[in-house]
């Protein structure tokens, strides 16, 4: 089985975020440590990418929420490390006037293919972005789409407890990387 980095965005995930669920309950993940949560800054959020990547034997599997979703497309433009596949919850839409500020130089993603797997999930109520933002956005990446309904920005605050829609998606989105 594939290792898998779990890439929280802006503020990093709290105890109640699918993604530290499936931390904890996942052996085989662990989590990228950029320098700040709170203050993203691309490149160092990139370094902190590759740094995690470095440490696995094969390509792991990517688990991104949000403004970490938008990260995985510039890492994958400059990186020379590559991911078995990437997994990528709540896109954010750097154009949408609830775009955190912080985040300013995350503006502007590339949108060439992703070298590598990719599946977006969307909800059809996130205020970061919407369904159509996010299913354009895969378009242009290559990546599979999952629409989730109306449950907001995926996230902690969306009470989804752990989530098991999102990882039985998780799931046979990995059993198709081979």
């Amino acid at each position: 089985m594939k290792e898998v980095i779990i890439m929280p965005g802006i503020g990093g995930s709290g105890e109640e975020h699918w993604q530290s669920r499936w931390q904890k309950a996942e052996p085989r993940a662990r989590r990228f440590a950029p320098s700040s949560w709170d203050l993203p800054m691309l490149d160092d959020w990139i370094e902190a990418l590759d740094r995690e990547m470095a440490k696995s034997a094969e390509p792991p599997l990517i688990v991104a929420h949000s403004l970490a979703c938008l990260l995985v497309a510039y890492w994958a433009q400059r990186t020379s490390h590559s991911a078995a596949g990437a997994f990528l919850v709540a896109v954010p839409d750097p154009a949408s006037p609830v775009f955190p500020v912080e985040a300013a130089g995350f503006g502007h993603p590339p949108t060439l293919a992703l070298p590598f797997p990719s599946m977006v999930v969307a909800s059809s109520s996130d205020p970061y972005g919407t369904l159509a933002y996010s299913y354009a956005l895969a378009a242009r990446w290559g990546s599979a789409f999952i629409d989730a309904g109306a449950h907001g920005h995926l996230n902690g605050s969306s009470g989804l407890g752990d989530w098991p829609e999102g990882r039985a998606a998780l799931a046979a989105f990995e059993a198709g990387l081979g």
